[in-house]
């Protein structure tokens, strides 16, 4: 898991997404496309255009940091719209790149009382 500190926010590229792409081409659509600077040391993620690879640029204020992953089955769960941008919580993205859907998560029941 992708150690994110507490004050960071992650952001959704909404729409596909070109996965040859490296570091530099993907801060600079963050910084054109999502209007963020892609040094700020927020997490950006990316989708391709089948959905099962993700890409996540993020600055740890040493170094460019390029994560991928691909789902073996399944498709990650992304925004229908073609361009803009989704801030998600750290929770929500570990879901994300679990497989799960981030949107509507099920709550596990809990007991009102103990004993």
């Amino acid at each position: 898991m992708i150690p994110v500190p507490a004050n960071t926010r992650v952001w959704l590229a909404a729409g596909v997404t070109d996965m040859r792409r490296g570091f530099n081409t993907l801060a600079a659509q963050a910084e054109k496309t999502l209007e963020v600077d892609p040094f700020s040391g927020h997490l950006f993620v990316f989708r391709g255009r089948r959905g099962d690879l993700i890409k996540i640029i993020w600055w740890d204020s040493q170094g460019a940091c390029l994560f991928s992953k691909r789902l073996e089955r399944g498709r990650f769960v992304w925004r229908a719209a073609r361009d803009g941008k989704v801030s998600v919580t750290a929770a929500q993205l570990a879901m994300l790149l679990e497989g799960i859907d981030w949107r509507i998560p099920q709550r596990t029941w809990r007991p009102l009382q103990a004993g």
